[in-house]
């Protein structure tokens, strides 16, 4: 019987780790969904990504509560200096536009910036497959997706990826 149990747990558990799928492109859903700029407008994820073609980007999932999120700044800001080339672009998961400007204020982190109309619920975060913040994407001069699912452990993965890129 303890073994049965025992092997009922393992399943379900495995049956609930979502599966670590790298992709290589956004799905339309995610390339369609706005998010909001410093300036009150709403800019679709796909004209963001315009914005920086033929330049690598590395995009962090944030938010301004976020613990994990605020101990890996200084990683980030190492990074923005060994790699002055890569454009950074930082989407906040922040509950309200004024906590994100207070974020943005107090952690003076420089790139481009947005804010998901609706955290790390909603459209975006689901057509991203956000499970967790820190989350950082990296995307090619080519506009291919080369490391879709990093987080703040995973600074050794980001830098390498980089270099690779150069």
């Amino acid at each position: 019987m303890k073994k049965r149990l025992t092997l009922l747990l393992a399943l379900l558990t495995l049956s609930c780790i979502k599966p670590n799928t790298e992709k290589t492109s956004f799905s339309q859903e995610a390339l369609s969904e706005t998010l909001l700029n410093p300036q009150g407008e709403q800019v679709a994820f796909q004209d963001i990504l315009k914005q920086h073609q033929g330049k690598t980007v590395l995009i962090e999932v944030w938010a301004s509560w976020c613990g994990d999120c605020v101990k890996a700044m200084p990683k980030i800001k190492a990074l923005q200096e060994s790699n002055p080339e890569v454009e950074y672009v930082f989407i906040s998961m922040d509950k309200t536009a004024q906590a994100w400007e207070i974020g943005l204020e107090k952690y003076a982190l420089k790139g481009a910036h947005f804010m998901a109309n609706d955290q790390m619920q909603g459209v975006f975060a689901d057509a991203i497959d956000l499970d967790w913040i820190p989350r950082y994407i990296i995307v090619d001069k080519t506009g291919k997706i080369v490391l879709y699912h990093a987080v703040e452990t995973d600074f050794d993965t980001i830098k390498t990826t980089l270099t690779s890129l150069k």
